[in-house]
């Protein structure tokens, strides 16, 4: 196997990006040109890699040494990094294509492409990534760019705020992350990975689960998980293909990988394994309670994605990392073409709200067709995509040993049940009851052509990856439980929808509640931004009137001094020489008193 094309994964988006950042914004056509080379290369290294792969392979080079610790520039490729490669060079690809049409006319175009490039690159590097500190290099440039694409569209007044959100609630899990990195590295003399499994052996319990611990907090700013999920709702102010590749693979499925990576390290630290499980259940239900009251389409497939995510970090709590991966691979593949075909109804319409859609399945056909497709595997009917990955998940919590399997087997049961309900919901609201009155602007082939070979993999990637590995999935009896929860969803909804037009209707004065996401982000409101708040602003008032104050009185009072000394040596001779003499007077009088007291 060429395995030194994997240096080439992260490489060329990342040198595709940075020529565009030097472009002319108003070039949109070279703009175009590098974002679709960029993940065009990617995606065609990953499947040659992925063609040729016979054994797992590492290679790298010394990158910096740190006193006794190499840093290298490492690579290791296995079947699990290629897939995911895979994923992120096609969700990538279909973001850059579709984006030419989505901002059409957008003068800033070129710089999003190109910050487009390097998130995938960033990515990448997390992906192919054998040294700690490589992972951190490109687990910091998601965090940029993320910030920097969430906020593109300035004229909007919630976009910058929200691009400050993900940035800072991110960066507290990051603190934590870069701190595990450390202590792994410094009681491992390498952070190589390779070399930290071999070290575990001979490191203490309480390193390695402080360790794990720390790595958990960036986990949960990444992978939204709680309580730091806060920010990804709020990310929808962003352009809708980032949201597509926040949501699909970058970002939020980086965290996920990372634990499947560094797996045998949590293996090591039960503690953190019990903390990733309660967390998971928690962040799984409550991402699919908040998306039942949502009126923004975009909003629903956000806390959709929420949910999801827990299903992925639950599937590693019970030590099920195949299956995690496995759902991570088919979530790409529908919340990409379920956020792009959002952004089509969007672009038809005019506007994110849900109820003022409705009928769009004959005027939007190609649209409807895919996004069925894409909530169908959402909400895991088989024989679609999003089926074999939760049952996968469901079934290894169900034969795990422990409170955490059955902690995140009931949770992921409800979850099913939910889920089933919101995206349908989603679905009959978008697409059936009264007509849309206005013009519908259909979107042209350049934005549909995506969504559209997105629709593929939605469909078959699971059914594919189970033919090719039945191992994965062991289908028996206890299958019937979660089909059975997911049809009663199903008829829940429909059942709601005919009864009042909302089969949100049946959540009567919860909805406010749910809609704002049990009003987490005001706890945090409380606890956190207004004591930080006011604590900066006496920090400020402090540092005003303490600090500066002294500076600025010594300087004042000098230069009042100063201007006296100077009226008196300007003053007439009369005025003068009186001052000479009231000193002279006083100088005498002092040494008569000294000579007294002696």
């Amino acid at each position: 196997m060429p395995v030194e094309l994997a240096y080439l994964l992260p490489i060329v988006p990342a040198a595709c990006g940075l020529l565009g950042l030097l472009m002319p914004r108003s070039n949109r056509r070279i703009g175009a040109a590098l974002g679709v080379t960029g993940a065009s290369v990617a995606l065609a290294v990953a499947v040659v890699l992925l063609a040729t792969f016979q054994e797992t392979v590492e290679k790298y080079f010394t990158w910096v040494r740190l006193g006794s610790i190499d840093v290298t520039f490492g690579v290791l490729i296995d079947r699990r990094a290629l897939f995911v490669a895979l994923a992120v060079g096609v969700v990538a690809l279909a973001v850059q294509v579709y984006s030419i049409g989505y901002l059409a006319g957008d003068e800033h175009y070129g710089p999003y492409a190109a910050q487009v490039s390097i998130f995938t690159a960033a990515m990448l590097a997390v992906v192919v990534g054998n040294d700690l500190i490589l992972v951190l290099a490109g687990w910091e440039v998601m965090g940029a760019c993320s910030y920097l694409l969430i906020a593109h569209d300035r004229t909007l007044p919630e976009a910058p705020a929200a691009a400050v959100k993900a940035f800072l609630v991110t960066r507290v899990g990051d603190v934590g992350f870069l701190l595990g990195i450390a202590l792994l590295g410094v009681a491992a003399g390498s952070f190589r990975i390779s070399e930290i499994f071999v070290a575990l052996p001979g490191m203490s319990g309480t390193t390695v689960t402080a360790a794990a611990l720390l790595l958990l907090a960036g986990v949960a700013g990444k992978s939204a998980q709680f309580p730091l999920h806060t920010w990804l709702p709020d990310a929808m102010a962003g352009p809708t293909p980032i949201s597509a590749l926040i949501h699909a693979a970058t970002m939020v499925a980086a965290g996920v990988y990372v634990v499947a990576r560094l797996f045998p390290v949590f293996q090591a630290a039960p503690v953190a394994l019990t903390v990733l499980g309660v967390m998971a259940a928690i962040t799984l239900l409550l991402g699919a309670l908040a998306a039942t009251a949502q009126d923004d389409i975009k909003r629903v497939l956000a806390w959709s994605t929420v949910s999801q995510l827990g299903y992925m970090t639950g599937a590693l709590a019970v030590g099920a990392t195949t299956p995690a991966i496995f759902h991570l691979l088919t979530h790409a593949a529908f919340k990409a073409l379920l956020f792009l075909a959002a952004g089509c109804v969007i672009h038809a319409v005019g506007t994110n709200l849900m109820s003022r859609m409705g009928g769009l399945r004959r005027t939007l056909p190609v649209t409807f067709w895919s996004m069925t497709i894409g909530l169908a595997a959402l909400a895991g009917v088989p024989p679609l995509a999003g089926f074999w990955s939760k049952e996968a998940i469901l079934l290894a919590a169900e034969h795990g040993t422990g409170g955490t399997a059955v902690l995140v087997y009931v949770a992921g049961l409800a979850g099913t049940f939910i889920t089933a309900w919101y995206a349908t919901r989603l679905w009959l609201k978008v697409f059936f009851g009264p007509g849309y009155n206005d013009h519908v602007h259909a979107p042209g082939s350049v934005m549909q052509a995506p969504v559209a070979l997105l629709a593929v993999p939605s469909a078959g990637l699971g059914l594919g990856i189970y033919l090719a590995d039945q191992e994965i999935v062991e289908l028996d009896a206890v299958a019937l439980l979660p089909v059975g929860l997911m049809l009663l969803g199903i008829l829940a909804a429909w059942w709601g929808w005919r009864r009042s037009g909302d089969p949100a209707a049946v959540l009567g004065r919860m909805q406010p509640f749910l809609a704002a996401a049990f009003r987490l982000d005001d706890v945090q409101d409380a606890l956190v931004v207004r004591p930080f708040t006011r604590l900066a602003a006496l920090t400020r008032v402090a540092d005003e009137s303490g600090v500066d104050g002294v500076v600025t009185g010594v300087g004042t009072g000098t230069v009042a001094l100063g201007g006296s000394l100077t009226r008196w040596h300007r003053s007439g001779v009369p005025r003068a020489l009186a001052g000479v003499l009231v000193v002279a007077a006083a100088s005498v009088v002092i040494f008569a008193l000294n000579g007294l007291l002696r």
